[in-house]
């Protein structure tokens, strides 16, 4: 059975382009995924095709209104949770994008203008999502974020599986720097380790630098796994690198 994923919209088209490039172009089409676009202005009842008002209380800016969006989301009973995209909603992360895999679908409501009338959060969506402390002009973007991230989850999706259990907070880490061909450019030579052709050892390293640069760059992440262990302590020493900052002692 494919994995459902539906997105309602005013911009129909600017989802589906990206819903039909790359690794989830390719999921439909073979059957992986099954990604549907709603357009929310077909549920609209005036000439316009209007979704949205201006505030009562007064205010800048418009609000989607409640009408459009239930008629819309009833009409096709999407699979559940239905999330709509907001600044106000839980943080998605990658934690997240796992547990949403694990289900048989999922559905998004995007958003536009100053928001959606609160009547939509409390009686019609499941809950809120937000993809970090950003303003945008709409959901689209985030949509399109929360999609192909959960999706790259989906058993099936990626032709490597194990991409996604090597990936960047996979385990609560930074991903290990990459290197590919030519072994040396413009006199910057790839670790010799990575040539070496022992993949013991080749793991160690890799482990060993996820863990610094996540020491260096997102120290918050260590903070959320209770610290490094003492054997994480011992293997980046072991890699000339400080436990304290996540750099090389040779440099």
């Amino acid at each position: 059975m494919s994995f459902r994923i539906d997105v309602f919209t005013i911009f129909p088209d600017l989802v589906e382009a990206m819903a039909s490039a790359s690794v989830i172009g390719r999921s439909r089409s073979a059957g992986t995924l099954d990604v549907r676009v709603h357009d929310l202005r077909t549920a609209a009842t005036d000439r316009r095709r209007s979704t949205d008002d201006a505030p009562f209380g007064g205010g800048a800016g418009m609000v989607m209104t409640p009408q459009p969006l239930f008629d819309a989301v009833e009409a096709v009973d999407p699979p559940r949770p239905l999330f709509c995209l907001s600044p106000a909603g839980r943080r998605f992360d990658q934690a997240m994008a796992g547990e949403l895999a694990s289900s048989t679908g999922f559905s998004m409501l995007c958003g536009r203008y100053e928001g959606v009338d609160e009547r939509v959060c409390e009686h019609l969506v499941d809950g809120e999502v937000s993809i970090g402390d950003v303003v945008l002009s709409g959901g689209e973007a985030a949509a399109l974020v929360v999609m192909e991230a959960v999706a790259r989850c989906v058993p099936g999706v990626l032709s490597n599986e194990a991409s996604t259990a090597e990936e960047s907070f996979s385990d609560g880490l930074l991903e290990y720097p990459q290197y590919t061909r030519p072994a040396s450019f413009r006199g910057w030579s790839v670790p010799e380790v990575l040539l070496s052709g022992d993949h013991g050892r080749v793991a160690r390293w890799r482990r060993a630098h996820s863990l610094a640069r996540t020491i260096e760059r997102r120290p918050d992440l260590i903070e959320a796994r209770g610290g490094l262990s003492d054997e994480e302590r011992e293997l980046l020493a072991a890699h000339g690198l400080d436990p304290a900052t996540g750099e090389s002692r040779s440099s």
